[in-house]
C-alpha cells in the first residue's frame, strides 16, 4: 500500500487493484489489453494504475504520456533515466518534467521526503496530480495538452492510451472520444502499436520501413508485425479485406479505411486508432501522422483480422 500527499495537504490512501474500475468513467482498470502487458515493464503497469486510482485519472493516459515521453523509462536518452540529466529542453525524468513544472506538481510517492523527477514513481503520480489540476478526469484532452501544448502530442498519447484500455470494457470518457472502444484483437493492437511507433517516419513513395513508408506499406508491415500477411497496394489491400466490410459507424482501432473515387479505385489508406482518426502515411513531404479519416473520399472500411487465410 502507498500513501501519496495530495497537494493542500489532504492525504489520499489507495485502495486494492480490484477496485480500479470503480473510477473514471467506467474504463476497465482491473483489465489492461494485451498490447498494456506486453508492452509496459509490470513495475510501470502498476505504478500507472495506482496513480490513475489514486488521482481519479484514467490509468492508460498515464501509461501513454509514459509511452511518448520516456517509452517506460526504456528510452536510451540518459534525461529519461539518469539521475540529473536533462534534455536540451530542461526535462527530465521517465515522463519528462520541467525543473519549474516540478516544483509545483512534484510528489513523493513514498509520502516523505524531496520527490524525485527521476524516480518513476514519484514521476508518474506527479503525472497523475498534474493532470488532474489541469481538468482530467473530465477533460481529459484539455489535461494532456497543458502537459504538452502540441494536438499532435495529445493525440499520440490518448492513442496509447486507446491501446491499453482493455479491449473489453472500454468506452469514450470525454466529450472528444479521448479513448475509444478496444482495438478488437490482439492482431489489431498489435498492428495499430506498430503504426504509432512510426509517427514522424518520412512518407517515402513504394517504401515499406527502411527509411520510410508510403500508404499501404505502412499497414502491410504494421499487419506484418502482427502475424496478418496482407497485398502490398492499397487496392489488393481492399480487395483482399473486402468480405469484412464494416460500417463506417461501427469502426475499431486496427480497421482499415479506403479511399477512392470508389471501391473499385482506391487510392489511399489508412489505420483506424481511435474514433475519427487514423495513422497513415499521407503525401510526399509529409511523415507517417494521426489525422482524421473523415476525408470525402471515403469508400470504405475493412476488419483485415478477420480476412480469411
Amino acid at each position: 500500500m502507498i500513501r501519496w500527499a495530495l497537494t493542500g495537504g489532504a492525504t489520499l490512501l489507495l485502495l486494492p487493484a480490484l477496485a480500479l474500475a470503480a473510477v473514471s468513467g467506467g474504463i476497465d482498470l482491473t483489465t489492461p489489453s494485451q498490447t498494456a502487458v506486453a508492452d509496459i515493464p509490470p513495475d510501470y503497469l502498476l505504478l500507472y494504475q495506482e496513480a490513475g486510482l489514486g488521482f481519479d485519472v484514467p490509468w492508460p493516459v498515464l501509461a501513454g504520456i509514459g509511452t511518448v515521453e520516456c517509452d517506460h523509462g526504456r528510452d536510451p536518452d540518459p534525461a529519461c533515466w539518469h539521475e540529473g540529466v536533462e534534455n536540451a529542453a530542461g526535462a527530465g525524468g521517465p515522463m519528462q518534467f520541467l525543473a519549474s513544472t516540478w516544483l509545483q506538481y512534484g510528489i513523493a510517492a513514498s509520502g516523505a521526503g524531496a520527490p524525485d523527477r527521476w524516480n518513476p514513481a514519484d514521476a508518474i503520480v506527479s503525472a497523475a496530480n498534474f493532470l488532474k489540476q489541469n481538468g482530467a478526469p473530465d477533460n481529459i484532452e484539455q489535461a494532456v495538452f497543458a502537459y504538452n501544448h502540441s494536438q499532435a502530442y495529445v493525440q499520440q498519447v490518448l492513442a496509447w492510451a486507446n491501446l491499453y484500455a482493455s479491449a473489453y470494457n472500454a468506452k469514450p470518457i470525454a466529450a472528444a472520444n479521448a479513448l475509444g472502444a478496444g482495438a478488437g484483437s490482439s492482431a489489431a493492437q498489435a498492428a495499430v502499436a506498430y503504426a504509432l511507433a512510426q509517427l514522424g517516419t518520412p512518407y517515402l513513395w513504394g517504401g515499406e520501413g527502411a527509411g520510410g513508408f508510403d500508404c499501404s506499406g505502412l499497414v502491410q508491415a504494421a499487419y506484418a508485425a502482427a502475424g496478418v500477411a496482407l497485398p502490398r497496394v492499397a487496392q489488393t489491400q481492399y480487395d483482399a479485406t473486402a468480405a469484412n466490410a464494416v460500417p463506417l459507424d461501427q469502426v475499431q482501432p486496427g480497421d482499415l479505411v479506403f479511399f477512392g473515387a470508389s471501391t473499385s479505385a482506391i487510392t489511399h489508406v489508412g489505420i483506424v486508432v481511435s474514433p475519427g482518426e487514423m495513422v497513415d502515411a499521407p503525401h510526399t513531404g509529409a511523415d507517417v501522422r494521426i489525422e482524421s479519416y473523415s476525408w470525402p473520399d471515403l469508400v470504405a472500411a475493412t476488419r483485415p483480422t478477420e480476412a480469411q487465410p
